[in-house]
């Protein structure tokens, strides 16, 4: 009489943990996003060629004080609307038309961690940005103050505002018209959102407006805590958790996978 058992394999066939699998996909995710050309181009090279540009020439008046002690937290509002919403609407939209997310969406990661993934990836590539861009301020003479708890928060919301937004836009049109409408809208954020040119050189009707846009708030809020040392900018927050949840909610209702 013949007696069978049952082997033991290692490692047992499964999913990997939840956590890991997150861990692991934002790993991937912020590779590709460091290894891309175009991307380098937006999150590093722009930001920090304006604010070396700006700083050392005088081309725009920006008021009393050091012309770096303006440009510098505007220059970091840039920073994130550049990967998160640019970005991230860029790559996505690309990976949407070649069926990457499709894929993905069948894998064992779920959705909402996929998307988990990439936020973790666009804050370890604003960390490395906004840690560069500091360096070269400070070398420039710049001298910030305030709380930082307030620049904190205020980076935290315009992140999840611009990715809110940038998924959306990913999520609901081609790519190749996500690749231009993002290019065009980081194009006229950047002249008109005070990243640069302060918002009262506009007239007064278009300041209104131009106020209330997520890339003015970020940078009105950062610049009046760290060059004026404001408190706690409420407006611009309240600006920025408008746009944040507005965003999220329409990029979770309408962002198509395929």
């Amino acid at each position: 009489m013949t007696t069978t058992t049952t082997g033991t394999y290692t490692p047992k066939p499964g999913a990997a943990p939840l956590g890991r699998m997150i861990a692991t996909q934002a790993v991937l995710e912020t590779k590709m996003l460091l290894r891309n050309g175009e991307q380098l181009l937006l999150t590093v090279i722009i930001p920090t060629l304006l604010l070396l540009l700006f700083s050392s020439v005088d081309i725009i008046d920006t008021g009393a004080g050091e012309a770096v002690d303006f440009l510098a937290p505007g220059i970091l509002a840039l920073a994130v609307m550049s990967t998160a919403f640019t970005g991230q609407a860029i790559g996505t939209g690309f990976e949407r038309r070649y069926g990457v997310l499709k894929r993905l969406a069948a894998s064992p990661l779920p959705r909402w961690a996929l998307m988990t993934a990439k936020t973790v990836s666009v804050l370890v590539t604003e960390v490395l940005q906004i840690v560069l861009l500091t360096v070269i301020a400070f070398a420039l003479g710049w001298s910030p103050h305030g709380n930082p708890f307030a620049v904190l928060l205020l980076l935290v919301l315009g992140t999840a505002a611009f990715s809110g937004l940038g998924l959306l836009m990913a999520g609901t049109l081609k790519a190749e018209a996500t690749l231009a409408a993002a290019n065009l809208v980081f194009l006229l954020l950047l002249v008109g959102g005070g990243v640069i040119v302060p918002l009262d050189k506009f007239p007064d009707a278009a300041q209104s407006v131009l106020g209330l846009l997520p890339i003015s708030a970020l940078s009105d809020g950062l610049r009046d805590v760290l060059q004026h040392g404001a408190g706690m900018p409420w407006g611009d927050l309240g600006i920025l958790a408008v746009w944040a949840v507005g965003g999220l909610a329409a990029a979770g209702r309408f962002f198509r996978w395929e």
